[in-house]
């Protein structure tokens, strides 16, 4: 898949595309919807297809020391976009000069201009230009007179409510991790580089891979039953510790994976770990033994879980 960046002139047979625009973190099934309305009216006209997204999130740059909330880095959208068929995705770096861009302007400029946009397609909620002063109505009418084609798309829902990176948050604070799948579409997963750690896991014949949680959302601490993608595609069944490690000293935030009947040096390399079900809270103890002994139940709970993993419904 192509890259470009949202704040350049878009040359070549990208231009004239049909563009899916949101934030799109997490790509769950409400934005699958609006980024599916996309590409339907691209393969109609035959156009190029492309999904735009704004990183760093634009609460990130209003509320620089708000609280890790993201669902997927870029990288992940990248791989989710190509998935979903898109030719392209589009990179709005969101910075001062973005949050300075008028509504008006960032229609005609940034979106007619600068992308040569044939179509867009949006959420209904939508917001968008200095002081979210942009509005779904107000992309309709532009786009009337630019002969821009508009399309909004209308919520997704299910017997709860809307469908939404909320909901999908909240449920992974309550470690809800069937839920989170069911509106992802697919598991909640952290990727990030295997790192040095204190080796502990090697004394009790249980090495792990250890990966720092950077700017994700934090789910509910604690124990989950894993599956861990490696550079190569393989996938690997395990469990892992999310949280501070309470029975160590310092206590250190990270996410720990022991994968089950492997052997391989993973320093370095970047997995993705899908947290497939919740098992236990973080807990203190007084002896390696009993420690040793509860993560060898969790293992095995584990195995059973990940032998015979939920269906998405």
């Amino acid at each position: 898949m192509t890259r470009v960046n949202g704040q350049d002139q878009i040359e070549g047979a990208l231009r004239g595309a049909i563009i899916a625009l949101g934030n799109f973190d997490g790509f769950h099934l409400g934005h699958q919807a609006v980024a599916g309305r996309a590409m339907a009216i691209a393969r109609e006209l035959g156009a190029p297809a492309i999904i735009a997204t704004f990183d760093p999130h634009p609460v990130r740059h209003f509320q620089p020391d708000a609280p890790p909330f993201r669902l997927t880095t870029l990288d992940q959208r990248e791989r989710l976009f190509t998935a979903a068929g898109a030719d392209a995705m589009m990179v709005y770096h969101f910075d001062g000069e973005l949050a300075a861009v008028t509504a008006s302007d960032f229609i005609t400029d940034w979106l007619i201009h600068r992308a040569g946009a044939r179509g867009v397609v949006t959420g209904e909620d939508f917001t968008f230009g200095k002081g979210r002063g942009g509005s779904t109505a107000l992309l309709h009418a532009e786009g009337e007179k630019r002969g821009l084609i508009v399309e909004t798309v209308g919520p997704v829902t299910d017997g709860e409510g809307v469908i939404s990176s909320s909901r999908i948050r909240d449920a992974l604070r309550d470690g809800d991790c069937a839920l989170a799948a069911r509106l992802l579409t697919r598991p909640f997963a952290i990727e990030g580089a295997v790192q040095h750690g204190a080796k502990l896991g090697r004394t009790i014949g249980m090495p792990t891979a250890n990966i720092v949680l950077g700017t994700y959302l934090r789910p509910k601490y604690g124990i989950y039953a894993v599956r861990g993608r490696l550079p190569d595609g393989r996938l690997v069944n395990g469990a892992a510790n999310l949280g501070i490690r309470p029975s160590f000293d310092p206590p250190v935030e990270l996410l720990e994976t022991f994968f089950f009947d492997f052997s391989e040096d993973l320093y370095g390399q970047t997995l993705e770990i899908e947290l497939i079900a919740y098992l236990r809270p973080e807990a203190k103890f007084d002896s390696l033994d009993a420690l040793t002994a509860q993560m060898q139940a969790d293992c095995e709970q584990a195995r059973q879980i990940l032998a015979d993993p939920p269906i998405l419904a």
